[in-house]
């Protein structure tokens, strides 16, 4: 794939929509850890890097709109080296805790937040590298 500075290199990168880009892109940054990488107008859209991955942050407008209760028809996974101390950070600086970070039997421990517009996020650390048939998974591709 081509590379181009002025997109993240990630395959997927989330839009989501909230009603103030730089507020949302100041809590992003204290609670979850993600940094900033280019500034689109004041309060347009930012991308910001999370690890090795990326999401961008859009105002509200046109056909947009930040979430407004109701059923959860999204959530961004992010992969953390630890989901307890990101969990307190996250919590530090407002996040509500939806689920304390837990343990499952495939390999993974995670939690889930809700950010300052209504995003849902989970977190997740892997502990051990699980076949997905050891847990009741079934691996389909490479």
């Amino acid at each position: 794939m081509r590379t181009n500075r002025s997109i993240p290199a990630a395959a997927v990168v989330p839009v989501l929509t909230y009603p103030d880009v730089r507020a949302a892109v100041a809590w992003l940054e204290a609670a979850f850890g993600c940094a900033e990488r280019v500034r689109i107008g004041e309060d347009h859209r930012a991308q910001l890097r999370l690890g090795d991955g990326a999401v961008i942050v859009a105002d509200t407008g046109s056909e947009r709109g930040a979430p407004a209760g109701g059923p959860v028809t999204h959530s961004v996974l992010v992969r953390v080296e630890d989901a307890r101390a990101h969990c307190e950070r996250a919590r530090a600086h407002g996040a509500r805790i939806l689920m304390e970070p837990t343990d499952f039997e495939y390999g993974e421990r995670q939690y889930h937040a809700e950010d300052l517009a209504g995003h849902r996020w989970t977190f997740s650390q892997t502990l051990a590298d699980v076949a997905p048939e050891d847990w009741g998974g079934q691996t389909v591709g490479a």
